[in-house]
């Protein structure tokens, strides 16, 4: 089974708090028990686009996308083809809700969250540093501000 059709296996069962994770060569393989790891061979566009069209056509979800903070200090001068990576990312995430963190605090986002949670790690060929993409999966169809109100209402 290709990693495609793994996502697409995966991704129905998937819901708000697990992860999809896109990310260089070079990123760890972890070893927490809900954490899988699947070789794309493909690069991190191509991945991206395919993830977010999936995301798009289940409705179930909708991701928070998390970029190292890393990213935005690089240029070319320190690894040729950051530029146009940052590009091409911007231009691909651009509706949703992108947050800049440093790379540490992934790792903490992660640990925390693969104790209770399942996260997909899709690896690619990629071998520019700090240009993996994080996607915690949200609610599709159950907004953050809908949730407050309900909660509000709730303590009353």
């Amino acid at each position: 089974m290709n990693w495609k059709e793994q996502l697409a296996e995966q991704l129905p069962l998937l819901g708000h708090r697990n992860w999809i994770l896109i990310v260089d060569k070079a990123y760890p393989m972890h070893s927490a028990p809900g954490m899988v790891t699947i070789n794309t061979k493909e690069k991190p566009m191509n991945v991206l686009s395919f993830v977010l069209e999936s995301i798009k056509q289940e409705r179930h979800t909708t991701p928070i996308i998390y970029v190292d903070k890393e990213l935005d200090r690089m240029n070319d001068t320190f690894s040729p083809g950051v530029e146009h990576f940052q590009e091409e990312l911007h231009k691909m995430t651009h509706r949703y809700p992108v947050k800049h963190i440093l790379h540490e605090e992934v790792f903490d986002r992660l640990n925390q969250a693969s104790k209770l949670f399942d996260i997909l790690v899709l690896k690619t060929d990629h071998l520019i540093p700090y240009t993996s993409i994080f996607m915690e999966l949200d609610c599709g169809y159950w907004s953050q501000e809908k949730e407050e109100l309900l909660r509000e209402l709730v303590r009353l």
